[in-house]
């Protein structure tokens, strides 16, 4: 077989391609992935990627549970503010319910409480940025604000543990309670609106009692001095802000034929501007669940889902404080010592029951973002396993093969044949 100096030539130039080639893509792994493409390893590539999706995740993860514990301490924040001008709301009613105090006492007393109101409804306003915390998904709108002039509202009679045990089925939200009337013998009556029963109010208050002290242990429909129709509701009587219906209804009247017609107390009233919709945020693969993924809290979380109007969505306990704040302006103890004081421990009770919520919430989510930060750790170093350049290896192919590329041009240089070139 004939061999030609153009053979020889070819065959070497294809080594020495192949040596340099080499020695490039050695090279390409200088910037310590030692992978570039899947042919360069496809079962650690296929490692890599899933590895690099599985981060994704877990840094997409992680991030909303910084959010949301963010989210959740500027709520918890509020809340412990709240909480704390709920327990001096409830130390000046206390103060207020004392029978010896003097009109001017109480006034003083409605005019801190007023203020203690008002900070209350700016903490509730917090924010995150330019979003309200207690607003749910309608988070760029104020949650909650103060009508400007007072209306007159219905009166309640709220009842308190022992007669809500024996009056029973009266509760609306957190509260037991039925409609204060005043009768044209100039005596008070209360109306349950489940019942459609009318009571006295010396039974309500102390008649009660006595029928218990006898055996008896809930109310019978003997101990009503009148009805309202079978077919009538609050909001046969009342709109959904508290006020009269207008024009009135026909007269309610006993069965002793004393006419009866409602109370009322002009006061201010707190309007939640917010919904009840939960904001997710989802922290592990799956669908959302809004019980493990919310982080907020609602206005009807914070101060109660409806009164007994039906309306006062998210700020009924509010507006049951300012109840209390106008009977205090009034000069009326008795009805602070007895109804003052069950609003005003109601109040605290639904702040504290939805700050328990969002603490508990917290303590899980940060727990959750320790465990997802060393997930991350541990897929780091996987990545790094599956691709990572072995720098000390590579240092050596790297010489290895530039030894090899120089002296294969130093033998080129001596084995190809010579050219006219060589003798010139």
């Amino acid at each position: 077989m004939r061999v030609s100096s153009n053979m020889m030539t070819a065959n070497y130039l294809q080594q020495l391609n192949r040596s340099y080639a080499k020695q490039a893509n050695l090279m390409e792994q200088s910037d310590g992935n030692s992978m570039h493409r899947p042919s360069d390893n496809p079962v650690n590539y296929t490692k890599t990627m899933t590895f690099k999706n599985t981060l994704a995740e877990n840094t997409q993860y992680t991030d909303n549970l910084k959010s949301a514990t963010s989210w959740m301490t500027t709520a918890d924040g509020a809340m412990t503010n709240i909480t704390d001008i709920m327990k001096s709301v409830i130390e000046k009613t206390t103060a207020a319910a004392n029978g010896t105090n003097q009109t001017v006492d109480l006034q003083a007393a409605a005019t801190d409480v007023n203020g203690m109101i008002q900070q209350i409804v700016t903490d509730a306003n917090s924010q995150v940025g330019t979003r309200y915390v207690f607003s749910g998904q309608s988070d760029t709108t104020m949650p909650f604000s103060i009508s400007s002039g007072k209306i007159d509202r219905g009166l309640t009679k709220t009842l308190d543990e022992k007669q809500a045990s024996f009056f029973s089925g009266t509760q609306v939200g957190g509260l037991n309670q039925m409609l204060a009337m005043t009768g044209s013998d100039n005596k008070e009556y209360y109306l349950d609106m489940t019942s459609k029963n009318i009571y006295t109010k010396d039974f309500v208050d102390n008649g009660y009692k006595d029928a218990m002290a006898k055996g008896q242990t809930a109310v019978a429909a003997t101990d009503a001095v009148g009805t309202a129709p079978a077919t009538s509701t609050v909001g046969t009587y009342f709109t959904t802000t508290g006020a009269l219906v207008t024009p009135a209804p026909a007269a309610l009247t006993t069965t002793a034929g004393t006419t009866l017609s409602f109370q009322t107390v002009s006061q201010y009233v707190v309007t939640y501007h917010g919904d009840d919709k939960k904001i997710s945020m989802p922290v592990q693969n799956g669908p959302s669940d809004p019980v493990r993924d919310s982080v907020n809290v609602t206005g009807s979380d914070l101060f109660g889902s409806t009164d007994i109007f039906g309306g006062s969505a998210g700020s009924s306990v509010l507006n049951d404080l300012y109840t209390m704040q106008a009977k205090m302006t009034a000069g009326d103890s008795s009805w602070v010592s007895s109804d003052g004081l069950t609003l005003a421990n109601n109040a605290r009770d639904s702040v504290l029951n939805a700050q328990s919520s969002v603490a508990s919430r917290a303590g899980v989510y940060k727990d959750l973002q320790a465990t997802m930060e060393n997930q991350a750790t541990t897929i780091t170093g996987d990545i790094t396993n599956a691709s990572a350049t072995d720098v000390a290896s590579l240092v050596v192919q790297l010489k290895t093969a530039e030894t090899l590329y120089n002296m294969s041009l130093s033998v080129g240089s001596k084995i190809l044949p010579k050219s006219l070139a060589d003798y010139l």
